[in-house]
């Protein structure tokens, strides 16, 4: 734990107080959280998409994720919250264990998701659902600082539109003692007020997935207190590296107009 872990907590457990909603982006390593600090975020949550990206692979596991949390942690002087998916295992104890892990990573923060990560059967049952969320917020009010748990309905991410069902198990979620509700996959406006106004917490809109004409103002009409946008600008990065990449495969090398300077990336990174 970083010796200034509970004043990050603190100071990101009062941004979710506010009425206006924050802007959480999604860095996937020391550098882009170093940039994000530099552009006056307030603060980071990690993309698990992000760091698997970087790895070369299609998921990145559990003690890749930790790494890439504690990285990000010690890059900046922000407060962190780290991506955990289902915690890496199916059972409550699990996601318990998760939250624990991301503590000791240097993360004041932390979402776990009622995703499985098996295609054939995506989505937890809803009762165990509700006891990974309930052991998870367990885990977090034991801990020594005010860690701001997130939990997730999966629904919509795996083709399951049933707003409905995904109301009621954030309504769950809350009982359970989570602080921050999360429904990735909410495309329009009309969705995400829905869950707003079925809920008594803050709730976070990632807009990785959302219709992109959504400005912060409306989300802030509708009562969204958190805004993400998950591994989008992991993707976004690849997106320019792989154009320039075959256009110099190609013989073209005029996206050369188009890098940063290096002199921006100097102003926000440490000379040592």
């Amino acid at each position: 734990m970083h010796d200034d872990t509970l004043a990050r907590a603190t100071r990101f457990r009062a941004l979710h107080e506010r009425k206006e909603p924050f802007l959480l982006p999604n860095p996937w390593d020391a550098g882009t959280a170093r940039l994000l600090a530099h552009l006056g975020f307030e603060a980071l949550g990690t993309t698990s998409l992000g760091v698997a990206n970087v790895l070369g692979r299609r998921r990145a596991g559990r003690l890749d994720v930790l790494e890439n949390c504690r990285a990000i942690a010690e890059a900046t002087d922000l407060p962190v919250s780290a991506d955990l998916e289902n915690g890496y295992g199916d059972s409550p104890e699990e996601a318990a264990r998760a939250i624990d892990a991301a503590w000791r990573s240097g993360a004041v923060g932390g979402s776990i998701e009622d995703g499985t990560g098996d295609r054939r059967a995506p989505i937890y049952d809803f009762s165990l659902a509700v006891e990974r969320v309930a052991a998870a917020a367990e885990a977090a009010r034991a801990l020594p600082i005010p860690f701001v748990l997130t939990a997730r309905s999966e629904n919509f991410l795996y083709g399951i539109a049933k707003l409905d069902d995904t109301i009621r198990r954030l309504q769950a979620f809350e009982a359970a003692g989570a602080d921050v509700l999360y429904a990735p996959g909410l495309r329009t406006l009309d969705e995400m007020r829905a869950v707003v106004a079925s809920v008594d917490r803050p709730v976070n809109v990632v807009m990785g997935f959302a219709d992109p004409a959504i400005t912060l103002a409306q989300l802030a009409e509708i009562g969204v207190r958190r805004v993400s946008i998950g591994g989008a600008l992991s993707r976004l990065a690849l997106r320019a590296f792989l154009d320039g990449a075959t256009a110099m495969r190609s013989g073209r090398f005029d996206f050369v107009r188009e890098i940063v300077p290096i002199d921006r990336l100097y102003g926000a990174f440490p000379e040592n």
